[in-house]
Parts: C-alpha cells; sequence; structure tokens
C-alpha cells in the first residue's frame, strides 16, 4: 500500500494547507523519501515527525548520523570512495555487526557488497540523504588528509600568492581549493570538539591551533603565503570586509551540516605578522544540546539547594565565571528545571546559542543599537514570570534587573568575576546601591570548566606524601589513603589522558547576614566568612571532591582553582 504523507501528517494533527503541499508535490512524488526530505528542507514539517512517518512506513529505525557517536574502527570498515558512492554512513559495531546508515536500508544488493568489502555482517538503519553526505564529510575527514590537502595547495599555488589585490584575494577565496580547505579546517575542529580555532600569522608561517577539552592543541602548519587567503574566506562567510586589516573585527557564520547548522563566532586583530582569527565553534541551531542539572554531575550539596533556589517567586540568581566555563549551559539547565506551561520565561541573550521549547528568546543587536538594556525594558511589558539576561555589562542593565528581581521576577543572569562572593561586591561597583543588592541576590554560582580523565585509559595510583600533605591537614590520621587518578593516553583522546570536560562549582547562599553586610559595604573576606556559616566552600573543595571522584586530575585541579582565598 504506498504512503500518502498527508494523511499520516494529519493523523498526527499536523494541518497543511492544499496550497503548500501541492507545490510540494510539485517537486517531489507523493509517498517518496524525496518528499520527505523536501517537507523538512523548506520547514514545513519537522524532521522528527517526517522522519517518524517514514521510519514506520518503510519498518526500519531512524539514525541521525551527526547526532549519534560514530566509532572511528567502524568508518575504517567502509572506504571513503564507496562510502560516497553508494551514499552510506557506517556507524558502529555491535556484536561483530557493522551498523550503517542509509537513505534505503532496504537496498539488499548494496547490503550485501558493503558486507562483502567490510567482511563482517551488515544492519542497515535509515537516514535522510543529506545526513549521510555531510557526515561523511565529517566523519571520514582527518588530520591527515587536511595535512594534504595543505600540502597540494603549497606546492601548486604557493608560489603565485603574493603581492595581490584583495580583488584578486576575494577571487581566490572563492577557488574550489581554498573553500575545500577551509571547509576540512572547519569540520574537523567539529568532529575533534573543539570550541574554538586560532588561526595565528607568524613570520614565515602560520600556526592553526584547535582548544580541545580547555586545552590549545597544535594542528597545522601552514605556509605563510596561504594565510591571506584562508582569512579572506573566513572573512566572506562572515560577511566582513576582505580589505580591512588594520582594525578588529567581528562576525559570524553558520555552516550547513545535515538539516542543522553549526554557528561560529569569528574576531580577527592585526598583529605585528598579519590579522590573526579566532573562530568560536557555538552550537548546532535547532538541537535540544542543553544538559540538565542532573546531568551534570554537580555535588548534591551544591545542586539541591540550587534547585530550591530557581524555584523562588523572585530576585536574582548569578552564575559567574570566565568567557567559557559553561556559564550559558548551567542557566539553560536552571531553566529546564523549572520550564513549565505555567510559566513565561524570556532570554535576552548575545548570541542565542541555545534553543529551548517553550520559552521566548531575543538576541541583541549592536549594529542597530539593540541592546541588553533596551530590549529588558521591552521585556518587562510582556509580563514575565523568569527572565534570563545572558550578562550584565553596565549599570543600566544591570538597575533594570535589580528591579525588576525585586518587582516580583525571578531574574538569572552572569556575571565575569573570579569567584561568587566577589559578584555581590561587583554590583555595587557597577553603581548599585547596596540597599537595592542586598534584597534582591538569592544566591551565586561560581564555575570553571576542568578536562575530565579519559575513560578508556583511566588508571588509578597513589600519590606521594609531599602530594597528599598539600590536600590534606594531617595525613598521618588519615584511615584509608587516597586513591587519585590519571590518563595514560589512547587513540580515543588523542594520547593526552582527557577526553571531555567537567565542571567544578561553589555557590554562595545569601543570607540575611549578609544582606546587612551588603548593605553596610562589607568586603569580599568579611561576606565569605558568613557564607561559610550557612555552607559555602570555596570551588577548590570541590574540585578536590572531584578529583578523589576520579573525574579529573590534580594537574586540573591547580590549573583551574587556585588556593583559598580565605581562611
Amino acid at each position: 500500500m504506498s504512503l500518502n504523507i498527508r494523511d499520516k501528517l494529519q493523523q498526527q494533527h499536523i494541518l497543511i494547507s492544499n496550497e503548500v503541499y501541492e507545490r510540494a508535490l510539485l517537486n517531489a512524488d507523493e509517498g517518496t523519501l524525496d518528499l520527505i526530505e523536501y517537507l523538512i528542507e523548506e520547514a514545513i514539517v519537522d524532521k522528527p515527525v517526517a522522519c517518524r512517518i517514514w521510519s514506520d512506513y518503510i519498518e526500519s529505525a531512524y539514525v541521525d548520523p551527526l547526532s549519534t557517536i560514530i566509532s572511528d574502527d567502524a568508518v575504517a570498515c567502509i572506504p571513503l570512495e564507496i562510502a560516497r558512492k553508494g551514499n552510506v554512513m557506517p556507524l558502529y559495531e555491535i556484536e561483530g555487526a557493522l551498523t550503517v546508515a542509509m537513505p534505503d536500508p532496504h537496498n539488499d544488493k548494496l547490503i550485501s557488497r558493503l558486507s562483502a568489502i567490510a567482511n563482517k555482517e551488515v544492519s542497515a538503519v535509515f537516514c535522510l540523504s543529506g545526513e549521510v553526505k555531510d557526515a561523511i564529510e565529517l566523519h571520514y575527514n582527518s588530520e591527515k588528509s587536511v595535512k594534504e590537502l595543505i600540502e597540494q595547495l603549497e606546492r601548486s599555488q604557493g608560489e603565485i600568492l603574493t603581492n595581490f589585490s584583495p580583488e584578486q584575494l576575494a577571487e581566490l577565496s572563492e577557488s574550489d581549493s581554498i573553500i575545500s580547505l577551509t571547509e576540512s579546517i572547519l569540520l574537523l575542529a567539529i568532529k575533534e570538539r573543539a570550541s574554538d580555532i586560532h588561526i595565528e600569522p607568524k613570520k614565515d608561517i602560520t600556526n592553526i591551533r584547535f582548544r580541545i577539552d580547555g586545552r590549545l592543541r597544535n594542528m597545522f602548519v601552514v605556509a605563510a603565503a596561504l594565510h591571506a587567503p584562508l582569512k579572506s574566506r573566513i572573512k566572506i562567510l562572515s560577511d566582513l570586509d576582505i580589505a580591512e586589516s588594520r582594525f578588529p573585527q567581528d562576525g559570524r557564520f553558520s555552516l550547513p551540516l545535515g538539516s542543522e547548522s553549526v554557528n561560529f563566532r569569528v574576531s580577527l586583530i592585526p598583529t605585528v605578522n598579519g590579522e590573526k582569527l579566532v573562530l568560536r565553534i557555538l552550537a548546532l541551531t535547532g538541537k535540544r544540546d542543553f544538559r540538565t542539572l542532573d546531568q551534570m554531575l554537580v555535588s548534591q550539596t551544591i545542586l539541591q539547594p540550587f534547585k530550591r533556589v530557581v524555584r523562588s517567586p523572585n530576585g536574582m540568581v548569578f552564575v559567574t565565571g570566565p568567557t567559557g566555563s559553561g556559564k550559558s549551559t548551567t542557566l539553560y539547565a536552571a531553566l529546564h528545571e523549572i520550564n513549565t506551561p505555567g510559566v513565561n520565561i524570556s532570554t535576552i541573550e548575545d548570541p542565542v546559542e541555545t534553543r529551548m521549547d517553550g520559552i521566548i528568546q531575543s538576541q541583541v543587536n549592536n549594529k542597530i543599537d539593540l541592546k541588553f538594556s533596551t530590549m529588558l525594558r521591552s521585556l518587562l511589558r510582556q509580563d514575565p514570570d523568569v527572565i534570563l539576561v545572558g550578562e550584565i555589562r553596565d549599570l543600566e542593565t544591570a538597575k533594570i534587573a535589580t528591579e525588576a528581581a525585586l518587582t516580583g521576577h525571578l531574574v538569572f543572569s552572569t556575571l565575569h568575576t573570579n569567584n561568587a562572593i566577589q559578584a555581590v561586591v561587583r554590583l555595587v561597583e557597577i553603581g548599585i546601591e547596596p540597599y537595592m543588592v542586598a534584597p534582591s541576590i538569592l544566591a551565586v554560582v561560581g564555575q570553571r570548566l576542568a578536562a575530565q580523565i579519559c575513560g578508556n585509559c583511566k588508571r588509578a595510583y597513589n600519590p606521594d606524601a609531599e602530594v597528599l600533605n598539600r590536600y590534606f591537614d594531617d595525613t598521618d590520621e588519615l584511615e584509608l589513603k587516597p586513591v587519585f587518578y590519571d590518563g595514560r593516553g589512547c587513540s580515543h583522546c588523542r594520547n593526552t589522558g582527557y577526553h571531555g570536560r567537567i565542571a567544578f562549582h561553589e555557590m554562595a547562599l545569601v543570607t540575611e547576614e549578609m544582606r546587612a553586610l551588603i548593605t553596610n559595604r562589607a568586603s569580599d573576606s568579611e561576606l565569605a566568612v558568613a557564607a561559610k556559616k550557612v555552607g559555602y566552600r570555596p570551588l577548590r573543595y570541590d574540585g578536590l571532591k572531584k578529583v578523589l571522584l576520579g573525574y579529573t586530575t590534580t594537574d586540573e585541579l591547580e590549573k583551574h582553582a587556585s588556593l583559598d582565598w580565605i581562611s
């Protein structure tokens, strides 16, 4: 029996007008995967719904190869040429069977050929055509293949890439070779879970580094002559001025990946050897890529009181820490905790990096002078219950947010301070009167991200007495000697011993005693002493707990959590 996709959509309570559906049928036949893919690409139907309808029809499980974990061993089973020709993506092996994603999982002839090539039983699952193509380019891309592209470019064009005009640069930046190299670097960074790409001009070379698990790693060395066209290609993608090299520039662009896009934030600054570029890799658009509080490995002594705080009817809750410390992730986890149909949650961000159903998200735009303060003032007329302000940067925003907290709203935001206690003093320093700060703040969470030990090569060891004395007051009285952990290094973690990241937290609950101290403009140390009475412990305390639990190493503890600054 043929599939009538419109009937299936109506059964899902999704109504499409005759005009829209007839236009879709002009581009693809009824009851085909082409029609399913057209409806998704044109945003007529949400991908999960459309894929579920097709998956049920062909009786095959749907797997998104861009979201699932793909093993290198599985990829090695099918050569790149075969994967591209057959439009198939090997995913993983389970009990000797190779799972492969393809648009037609009932193509027995192709499955038989793949089985012969891999010398394994092949289990096919369904995925969209575009997802397979992008997954192939992403997962077959490797450090070796990018190096080969660089070497090929240096041999073929290295001698002529000098003394070119902006017009010639723009033309060269649109060449297939430069486009291919740029995309390969971006895709490899995504595959390697990098948070940032650094493209740094030196005197005779350009160095390309990735920040992975919080650590910068040297990836490629490119001839200096290739820096200009590579830089220009990224400027074109970001809609920046390729002829301008004297002043800093900032921009953004998106890289399509399957039915989603990966967002990049671009920063260029002039240096003595040319413009340095840093690309921050943000998030896949349209993905629920946030973690819940329970998934973040937050210590119970912090998690439970924090959960109570975020359910307060009004007040301010801050998350502090440096850039890239996961503040937004924690804030979104808090919003998820209280996101119900009965609560009106609105956000103002720069930019919106995570999408969440059930909340209203807004974005500032400095080009048209649409600032946090402007948006916040208007948002308060939208009857909000909970407001997330991406960052409090100035007195005007801080004052409006504080007033909102005092007039019955729950306000979440971030501040750049070294620890939780300093956030309170920072608001006063910005210019908010202490008598307004004191009653408005409920709690401040301080956060850092540390590299997590690789689960594949993790090992335990007994630290020597010198190391123990650094972390414990009286080691002679310890009944059991503590066990620490590290990673030996393996292919899974690129021989670093780390894979992924974990957060250290501290939380200061604002008590009545602290409110009195804030009103009297007390110092950091005075506030910290009062906070300790109700359970406050510095960041280093939580970090040591996670060292003892085997999540991270003492090296990461020393790197991200300074010595206690209060007695």
